[in-house]
């Protein structure tokens, strides 16, 4: 059983589904290929007083110029020549499992989702997306919050079938459109069995897009035997976006891993440049990014790993 796609209207709020591939940079006359960055020592403390001149962005091994720099709750710099910066605000996404395999886990999901919104009251807006064979999407401003908050508490596991690829890659498609930071977390098991992505065309998506993916999977009642493939699948899904997976399974140990995953939002620089490499093919591109101040040691960088260059507009024949 392949999913369907439902599109909700939240109060007002309408969400439209272009179609269209997300493009991973803010366009302003010229291309800037923007990240999000944390960097964390070997004991997981976040280093949050780095500057522009501490970081190096590599493309495919070749150095690359910053044309903005936005340190932790800092201001934006900029090179002379810069652009318009793109916007820093944080748009959240949270991405709802309630089929049939989550039944066991549903009162534990739907408390995780609203104690992880209300430590994150102040971003712009907020996407929720429900899924099982069908994708519902909706976004709700600020003022909706308490609307949103009541739509999880009353959510209850029903469909048999899941589709979670497909739900994520509607995420994707809407959120390509939204200017500033944008960070989804997934509520699911991490199974699949209705989707028409498949896994590697939703890591294609991913690899598209500029969201920071974080997932809370809740493994403890899906069978052993099936708990290291979905627990590796939505470790991959967060790591190539330079989020992080987390296995909770009680309401205290979700506290530590939203006090992490807020102390990390807290703690992302953004930086963008314009690629050396002005063909428009497609390809692959991967980016590495560097801290070279002097006296740190085991140091890890927390970022996407690339992205796929622009595509050369089609020209129809006459």
């Amino acid at each position: 059983m392949k999913a369907t796609v439902a599109i909700l209207l939240a109060f007002g709020a309408v969400v439209i589904l272009s179609g269209q591939r997300g493009q991973p940079t803010f366009r302003s006359g010229v291309d800037i290929v923007s990240f999000g960055v944390t960097v964390a020592d070997r004991k997981g403390n976040y280093l949050t007083n780095l500057v522009e001149g501490d970081f190096e962005v590599y493309e495919d091994g070749q150095k690359q110029a910053l044309r903005f720099f936005v340190p932790c709750d800092a201001q934006a710099t900029r090179s002379a020549d810069a652009p318009q910066l793109p916007p820093t605000e944080l748009h959240l996404g949270a991405l709802f499992d309630i089929s049939g395999s989550m039944d066991a886990d549903m009162q534990l999901a739907r408390s995780a989702a609203v104690k992880f919104l209300n430590t994150l009251q102040d971003a712009r807006d907020y996407t929720l997306v429900e899924f099982d064979t069908e994708v519902r999407i909706a976004r709700y401003t600020q003022s909706e919050f308490g609307r949103l908050v009541e739509r999880i508490r009353s959510r209850k596991a029903e469909d048999k079938y899941t589709a979670l690829w497909d739900a994520t890659g509607v995420y994707l498609d809407g959120a390509s459109g939204q200017e500033g930071r944008k960070i989804l977390v997934l509520y699911t098991d991490g199974g699949d069995n209705a989707s028409s992505l498949s896994f590697d065309d939703l890591i294609n998506l991913l690899k598209a897009s500029d969201v920071t993916v974080h997932a809370i999977g809740f493994l403890e009642h899906q069978r052993t035997s099936d708990r290291m493939g979905l627990r590796e699948r939505l470790q991959r899904i967060a790591e190539v976006t330079g989020g992080q997976a987390f296995f909770p399974t009680s309401m205290r140990a979700l506290d530590d891993v939203y006090a992490k995953v807020a102390a990390e939002i807290d703690a992302q620089y953004s930086m963008g440049y314009v690629s050396t490499n002005t063909k428009t093919d497609g390809t692959w591109r991967k980016v590495g990014i560097r801290v070279t101040r002097p006296g740190l040691k085991d140091i890890r960088v927390r970022t996407r790993q690339g992205y796929f260059a622009p595509l050369k507009p089609f020209k129809k024949q006459d």
